[in-house]
């Protein structure tokens, strides 16, 4: 992660407990607009928060495209939270423990971000941008489909889109004046 990263995992964000959905994905949202204002990567950010007992949640990793700059085409933001979280936690599965970890991410997933949300353990993915909006800009997510998340929910993984989409797609936009 850029170092600028740290500021969503340490300190007084540690403490930090989120409400609602918007909440979680304003973290996200501000992960892809910061790693492009800072010139560290892409306009994609997400954030692997863990749902409390109470229905909170707090922040356990945060990732945001990192492909260009440490030339690796399989650091999306997805891939690079779910990651951190996986290693912070020793654990191959956010599930295997009992846990409750959900996924947010600033834009619907390509299709290998898809495949490792699946496999990651988590029990939730939200997406803000839709897969239009990341293609609009010369992005190709690759093969993924309605039926994509239809598996995903029956596999356990719960699906919600289109949380701050305006907002994640105006990062998305202004990436593709200037990306």
């Amino acid at each position: 992660l850029p170092e600028w990263a740290g500021e969503y995992t340490t300190g007084e964000a540690l403490n930090k407990v989120f409400e609602t959905d918007e909440e979680m994905m304003k973290v996200a949202v501000d992960l892809s607009r910061r790693n492009v204002e800072e010139n560290t990567g892409g306009p994609f950010g997400s954030v692997i928060f863990e749902r409390l007992q109470d229905g909170t949640a707090r922040i356990v990793s945060v990732g945001c495209n990192r492909v260009v700059p440490m030339n690796n085409s399989g650091l999306h933001g997805e891939t690079v939270a779910i990651q951190i979280a996986q290693a912070q936690l020793g654990l191959y599965s956010l599930r295997s423990e009992g846990g409750n970890f959900e996924l947010f991410t600033s834009c619907e997933p390509c299709c290998m971000c898809l495949g490792a949300t699946l496999w990651s353990g988590v029990n939730r993915i939200v997406c803000a941008a839709a897969k239009g909006d990341a293609s609009a800009i010369g992005f190709d997510e690759g093969p993924v489909f309605e039926q994509s998340y239809d598996h995903l929910e029956r596999a356990g993984v719960k699906v919600a889109r289109n949380v701050l989409r305006e907002a994640a797609a105006e990062v998305l936009s202004n990436y593709g004046k200037v990306g």
